[in-house]
């Protein structure tokens, strides 16, 4: 990127040229001022989505930056701090005691180790090779997510339940822990966080509930319901450092789950959580205690007016508020709603626009596609925005939607599509690592349907051809999350080759043949 003069003097050129080097040779350094990402080639982002991992959380207060600063400036002994800190988080949080772990996953990681372990040297060095100890975690099927892999690391089974009768013939000598995590369904139902947190308690085994993204509630709305143990990220609405989380409960598990994590030599050694992100976390907890949670509310409501105002100047644009169903993501919401097909521009095109623009704006969510679904939205979510971000957003938002660019729907051949109908043998090439996978497709027309096999799983396909053309999606379930796929392929009489979108895990080429 091109060097500007102030950046010139803050890199390294001069030195390098003072000690026989090339100044034109040398990389620009990095800036540490308020262009520092840019000073990399990363764009940053207006946060109108909310509390993702994937977009860096949110934004550590003040408070928290000043008691990380501090922190970095001594040494002390880690099970020291840990002792004073979970007293502290007790007096805070009215849990009996809490830990700071590295972010909300490992808090689960740590638990499970707590509940397969203890505190008991011999049986902590023999993880993951659980023969012998207790290797079941009961997960009910409402629970059932992405972040169940912070449970099965120490190589657990887990078993699924669907009913209290499920639950009750589940429960044995051999379970850990049951994990529930935090969300409306786990409010309700035979396999309520109550319900369970009763059933569990007559056999004497533990219940942590993952309540990440949550609002931190005081006293603590899960532990009130008997569960013993309740994990939270920290870099959420806590606005602690993004690599920290939080571990409340029961003492004698939560330090239990302390002792399996560094600096111990432990399975959770590798979690490790440093003294800045423990004090950083400690403060924002405290800063949770003294926030203005009402004047924060209305704020928000305030931005969101101002965009609704500004975007309800152009014509045929709607508008609705909606009020958070649960405590994660605890803010209102706005929809921004119109017709693509007269505006010009579906919603995933001013999603696009905004991604691309600058400054860089993320919205929570869009619908409406070119051309078959040209009813359109755009959400904004007010609770990790900072000030002026509304007035950023909102004229945004109105120029894309007042004076939209021009957009045409992909172009499809006219042509008679080609006939791909049958069983096929798959070669996946990923950017490390190959596969075997198979398709049997059904075709009617232009429309696609079939089957897709994986390596081990398997899933339904869906999609369309035109020409030689074919694009269809695929879901895989497994575990408590699913692998998606979709493929772009061109296709000749008995062959077809082309990419792969799995979204998270990025981008594959593939081949086929027909199988005889």
């Amino acid at each position: 990127m091109p060097l500007s003069r102030r950046r010139f003097f803050q890199t390294g050129a001069f030195a390098t040229a003072a000690l026989g080097g090339s100044a034109a040779s040398a990389a620009p350094g990095i800036d540490p001022g308020p262009e520092l990402y840019e000073s990399i080639g990363v764009t940053p982002i207006v946060n109108c989505r909310g509390t993702f991992t994937i977009i860096t959380g949110s934004l550590t207060l003040p408070e928290v930056k000043k008691a990380m600063d501090e922190a970095s400036r001594h040494y002390v002994q880690m099970d020291e701090l840990i002792d004073a800190v979970g007293r502290r988080l007790a007096e805070l949080t009215k849990a009996e005691w809490g830990i700071v772990t590295a972010g909300c996953a490992a808090a689960l990681t740590h638990a499970t180790l707590a509940c397969i372990a203890g505190t008991n040297p011999e049986r902590m060095q023999r993880i993951p090779k659980l023969a012998g100890l207790k290797n079941e975690v009961i997960i009910p099927k409402h629970s059932r997510n992405v972040y169940d892999h912070a449970v099965r690391m120490p190589g657990i089974d887990v078993i699924e339940v669907n009913s209290r009768q499920e639950l009750e013939h589940a429960m044995n000598p051999r379970t850990a822990m049951i994990m529930i995590m935090a969300s409306p369904r786990a409010d309700r139902g035979e396999l309520s966080t109550a319900n369970i947190c009763a059933a569990a308690k007559t056999r004497q085994i533990p219940v942590i509930v993952d309540a990440a993204a949550e609002y931190l509630t005081i006293p603590n709305k899960h532990l009130g319901l008997g569960a013993d143990m309740v994990a939270y990220s920290g870099g959420k609405c806590l606005r602690g450092p993004q690599s920290a989380g939080l571990l409340l409960g029961r003492r004698d598990l939560v330090s239990a789950a302390w002792f399996n994590s560094a600096p111990h030599h432990a399975f959770g050694r590798s979690l490790k959580v440093g003294k800045e992100e423990i004090m950083g976390m400690l403060t924002a907890v405290d800063m949770w205690t003294r926030r203005d949670h009402d004047a924060e509310w209305k704020q928000w409501e305030s931005w969101l007016d101002s965009i609704r105002q500004r975007v309800s100047a152009v014509p045929g644009i709607t508008t609705e508020v909606t009020q958070p169903e649960d405590l994660s993501n605890h803010a209102p919401v706005l929809h921004i709603r119109w017709d693509g097909a007269k505006l010009g521009i579906t919603g995933k095109e001013v999603e696009e626009v905004l991604d691309k623009g600058r400054p860089r704006i993320f919205v929570a969510g869009s619908t409406g596609v070119r051309p078959d679904s040209m009813a359109s939205s755009v959400s904004v979510m007010p609770y990790m925005m900072q000030p002026d971000d509304h007035r950023i957003s909102g004229d945004a938002l109105y120029a894309v939607l007042s004076k939209p660019p021009r957009f045409e729907a992909p172009p499809r051949s006219q042509a008679q599509p080609a006939m791909i109908a049958g069983n096929w043998n798959v070669h996946m090439k990923y950017p490390l690592g190959e596969a075997e996978h198979r398709f049997t497709l059904v075709q009617s027309g232009n429309v696609l349907g079939g089957f897709h096999e994986g390596e081990t799983v398997s899933g339904d396909l869906r999609g369309s051809i035109y020409g030689d053309r074919a694009v269809f999606r695929s879901r895989h379930p497994i575990q408590g999350t699913s692998i998606s796929y979709e493929f772009t392929a061109s296709v000749a009489e008995n062959s077809m080759a082309g990419s792969v979108d799995m979204g998270e895990y990025g981008k594959a080429e593939f081949t086929a043949g027909r199988r005889s």
